[in-house]
């Protein structure tokens, strides 16, 4: 009897050590993904549950080490989705119980890594962000320019490891934020006075921060965000424009969008540290109070003219400009404006938005807004305000020949210019002066 309960003991053992095993290493690395960028390249791990993890950098040659602690692994890794300009190779070694990750870099840099944990449509991640060191070209300043272009910043919403909303057949909004923003930037280039540039020009992850000061980098005029909404239920339907708001949100959808905002921080990564001066910190602030109310006052402008024109192609949820505490939008020194295009969460307004129809009649909207704003209101220092200063209003007993000898051009200019078939004008009528 006792023989027999020795045999059920070693048994029991041999049982329990089978049972333990597995959870010695529970995880796994179930997908390798490559987010390069133009100032910085991510790399996602995708495991299967939460990782324990160290690292270290070496040099000589230049490589990022990750120790992953009860993680089965060897020289085997799954599929790398992607490359880098920044990664030579990226390599393994292990056992059952932890798994050694290098990555071979092509020149040395100051990782930042970090976990995220599970969000739609991605499981447990392991993240990399690998600065890449860009010098920018700045501008010359305005002084030393002539009659200058007016900058329109157009971002595009979500990118990368941050898909956006996901719509009923599982679109992303990211899908649909990039080629928009494209088309906006082709109209817009193709306007005498004014010039787009895109925050993100594929698909990756730019952290809200960043994407505010690429926009200040290239000394912006207007900053326009394009996202595509989503609620909780399939109802709702339409396009909405936001401003800042110093005060929180007073709709639901303002709520959840600022919520979004901030998922989105937490998604893309660590929060970049904003560094202040308490050097001339009351005058400071003031010049910043100053330039905050004058964006705001033209970012709603913008605004409204955005919907003016919207309404035109289609169906607006809100027909005035809606307020909520964005990160995007808190630029004190650039106006912004976040335009949600309608909702992915709706069935039939997902399959609209990603035609490519009705995405260029978004496009025409936002253009045809922006362009009479500013030629409404043009930077002082801009080609737009310099074409309007050269208009003439007829006054009482004015002609075309008054005219063009004031102004010192010919009458044949003159009737050119503003596609007059006679030398006849009228009081009032408005001349553009060639």
């Amino acid at each position: 009897m006792k023989k027999n309960n020795k045999i059920l003991n070693v048994l029991l053992a041999v049982c329990c050590l089978g049972v333990m095993q597995p959870l010695l290493a529970a995880n796994q690395v179930q997908g390798i993904r490559i987010w390069p960028s133009p100032d910085n390249t991510r790399v996602v791990f995708d495991l299967k549950e939460a990782a324990d993890h160290n690292s270290f950098s070496l040099d000589k040659p230049d490589r990022l080490v990750i120790d992953l602690n009860n993680t089965s692994g060897g020289s085997e890794l799954p599929n790398i989705n992607g490359e880098s300009d920044l990664i030579k190779a990226i390599r393994s070694s292990g056992d059952k119980n932890s798994m050694r990750i290098v990555l071979d870099l092509l020149k040395s840099t100051k990782a930042n890594v970090f976990t995220l944990p599970p969000t739609a449509p991605y499981g447990h991640r392991l993240v990399i962000d690998l600065p890449n060191d860009v010098t920018e070209q700045p501008l010359p300043p305005p002084s030393i320019r002539a009659a200058r272009d007016i900058i329109i910043a157009i971002d595009a919403g979500h990118g990368g490891e941050d898909p956006g909303s996901i719509g009923p057949s599982g679109y992303y909004e990211k899908h649909i934020t990039l080629p928009l923003a494209k088309r906006l930037m082709d109209l817009i280039n193709q306007q005498q006075g004014m010039k787009a540039m895109l925050v993100r020009t594929n698909d990756y992850y730019i952290h809200v921060n960043r994407r505010t000061e690429i926009a200040r980098g290239q000394q912006a005029d207007l900053l326009i965000s394009i996202h595509a909404d989503a609620f909780t239920s399939p109802q709702p339907r339409g396009a909405s424009v936001w401003v800042l708001s110093l005060r929180r949100a007073t709709t639901e959808v303002g709520r959840m969008l600022e919520q979004t905002e901030r998922h989105s921080e937490l998604l893309g990564g660590v929060a970049e540290i904003i560094k202040d001066s308490a050097n001339e910190r009351y005058l400071a602030q003031t010049v910043l109070d100053l330039s905050m109310n004058h964006s705001m006052t033209t970012a709603h402008q913008v605004a409204q003219q955005v919907l003016q024109e919207l309404d035109k192609v289609a169906y607006l949820h809100k027909s005035k400009p809606q307020a909520a505490s964005l990160g995007v939008l808190k630029a004190p020194d650039i106006p912004s404006i976040l335009v949600e295009v309608g909702f992915i969460s709706n069935p039939q307004e997902e399959k609209l938005l990603r035609t490519s129809s009705h995405q260029n009649k978004l496009a025409k909207a936002m253009f045809t807004a922006v362009k009479r704003y500013f030629e409404q209101s043009p930077p002082a220092d801009s080609l737009f305000a310099q074409n309007r200063a050269r208009q003439h209003k007829v006054n009482p007993g004015e002609s075309l020949s008054v005219l063009a000898q004031r102004y010192n051009v010919s009458i044949a200019d003159l009737r050119q210019h503003n596609q007059l078939s006679s030398d006849s004008i009228r009081v009032g009528q408005v001349l553009r002066i060639p």
